[in-house]
Formats: structure tokens, sequence, C-alpha cells
């Protein structure tokens, strides 16, 4: 699918070819939308209430990051929430807890990444109403479900609909998969209930609908810990004049090196897929005096790290008024 992806950001021969099956795809997703809503298909509804951050675009378009700062900011407000995600890139299927020291083989790395970061219950499952039943069941306390991702996963009912668009990148060709990114037409974003542009100053704004209210958002920080030995911090001048390789395997790997170029530094760059479970021979440069990577691939690669291994810690950061949404959505 990588080799696709190249495709999905501009117009080429390949989408005459590719266009009946994007026309296909729309059709089955549209059917199975309709048989949602007319019940046909039965979607479960949760005693807690439920806030899906998701997308209509393949891709990371931010929101992990975005689940992160949900979860500390409803923790602030005193409530208690729970996550649930699929673990894309793990080999569990059944619900199943995540850990801090789980293996990111078997749970995957959004949600080993999340388990670290969030002071709240994490649960997997390819089934997420399945995991939030399970997560409520263990954790009897937990009032509210936040699912990462999952806007396409109408089997689960959900009271607050969050969609998070990559400023940069926006939908792509804006075809349906598999000539373009996207896993729903740009119509479907007028029936979410907030629309959040991860890196909005390049956004037209004029194609989303003007009925959703818009945030920005940001990617912040310039704090890289050591893989090997996180206690250790530093910034980015530990990295000036040095022989520098960058590594990304995300859904927009291009941000994380413009932020790096933004500190100054000169990389070499090496782009993997979205999800990538990385080898030793992946990270072997022999010129390099330090390897840095973003924290979802720190995870995997924990098991590779020397002492030259740095990842870049970053934070969301939105406008305060998706906080007093959320607020009003979920009846506080």
């Amino acid at each position: 699918m990588h080799w696709l992806e190249r495709h999905w950001y501009r117009l080429s021969a390949l989408h005459l070819l590719l266009w009946p099956l994007s026309i296909f795809f729309g059709v089955i997703a549209a059917g199975r939308r309709l048989l949602y809503r007319s019940r046909i298909l039965q979607s479960i509804r949760l005693p807690v209430p439920v806030m899906v951050v998701g997308n209509i675009n393949v891709g990371g378009t931010g929101k992990t990051p975005l689940t992160i700062w949900l979860a500390a900011w409803l923790i602030g407000q005193g409530w208690k929430p729970g996550i649930v995600c699929r673990g894309y890139g793990g080999s569990t299927h059944a619900p199943q807890r995540v850990l801090a020291n789980d293996d990111p083989r078997q749970v995957g790395d959004e949600a080993l990444l999340l388990a670290r970061r969030c002071a709240c219950p994490v649960w997997i499952g390819a089934d997420r109403a399945a995991a939030a039943r399970a997560l409520l069941s263990a954790s009897p306390d937990c009032d509210l479900i936040v699912s990462d991702d999952g806007l396409q996963h109408y089997a689960l009912a959900r009271d607050v609909e969050l969609a998070v668009i990559d400023g940069e990148r926006g939908f792509g060709n804006g075809m349906l998969l598999p000539a373009g990114p996207l896993r729903e037409p740009p119509r479907r974003l007028a029936r979410v209930d907030a629309l959040i542009i991860n890196g909005a100053a390049r956004f037209r704004r004029e194609i989303l609908p003007s009925s959703v209210p818009a945030f920005e958002m940001c990617l912040q920080g310039n704090t890289f810990y050591n893989i090997l030995d996180p206690r250790q911090i530093t910034g980015p001048e530990k990295f000036a004049g040095r022989r520098v390789h960058a590594v990304a395997g995300i859904g927009n790997p291009q941000r994380f090196f413009d932020r790096l170029h933004e500190f100054g530094m000169t990389c070499v760059v090496h782009v993997f897929p979205d999800h990538h479970a990385y080898a030793p021979a992946d990270l072997e440069f022999g010129d390099s005096d330090a390897v840095i990577m973003t924290e979802k691939d720190a995870v995997k690669c924990e098991r590779y790290a020397t002492e030259n291994f740095w990842a870049l810690r970053v934070d969301a950061e939105t406008d305060p008024a998706l906080g007093e949404l959320v607020r009003l959505k979920i009846g506080t």
C-alpha cells in the first residue's frame, strides 16, 4: 500500500485505472452507513457517553495527540475517561488492556503510546464496542469512553464525533480508496460535531461545511528524550553540527522532518510506511552521531536502541473553545 500512497496526493494516469474501484468502494461505504442509520444493522449503545476522534483520510492526521490532549482535559474537568482503539499494527484482536510495558508487536504502537501518555485505562480490540465493554467491566468508575479512530466503526454508537484534518495535505486528490486517501467523501464532515485542523495555516477552510465549528490544532515540543534511558532529556542544541539521521514511520513524515528543520537541524531523512515494524538493519547508519525519531516510532525501536537514539516529544495544542464544546456535548 505504501507505493500507492505516493499517488494519493496528486493526479496521475493510475487514477484512471483505479477510479472504477473507488466508485465501488464509495457505494459499499454509503450502503453500510445507510444500514446503520436505518437500524437494519444495530449500533451498540454503552451506559456512558462515547466520544470518537477520527478522520475521513487514511493515514495520520493527528488523532492520537488530540486523544492524549482530550484525556488530560477530561481528567482535569473531573471526568474518569477510558480510551479504546484498534491496536493497529499489533497481533491482538480480542479485547485487552494495554499497559506501559507491553510489547508493541502485540498491542500496536499508538495504543502503547496512549497507555504511556494518558493517566487512564487504555483497551484495544478489533471490535471497539467489545473493547469498551471490557474496559467498563474492569474499571467501573469510568464515566466516558474516548475512541481513538473509529469514525467509520458504526457498530459503536457515539455521542460526540470529532474529525481531525491534516491541514497540510488536506484531502489529497479528493478521491476515495484506492484511487485516493479518503475512506468517506468530504460531505461526511457535515455530520460531525467539530472539525480540528492540524496545521491550519495552509488549509483552505472554505471547502469545509460552514455549519460545523472548526478549531485549529498544532503539535508543539522541543524536548528530546533518550530512548535507551528516558530520564535523559535535551534540547535541539545538542545535535547542532552533528551527523543526524531522522527516522519517521508515520502518516505524514514530512511534518516531523519540517519540525527538525525549524530547530536548525540538518538531517539525513529516512521515510518508512506508517506503523512500520522496524528491524535492527533499518536503523543501522554507520556515519551517525544521533538517530532521531517520533514517539510512535520510539516505542517500537526500544529493543534496538543504543545511547545515540533519541525521540522528540510533542503535545497537541488546540483552541480552548474546543473543550467548551466538548463540555456542552457531554452534558456538563
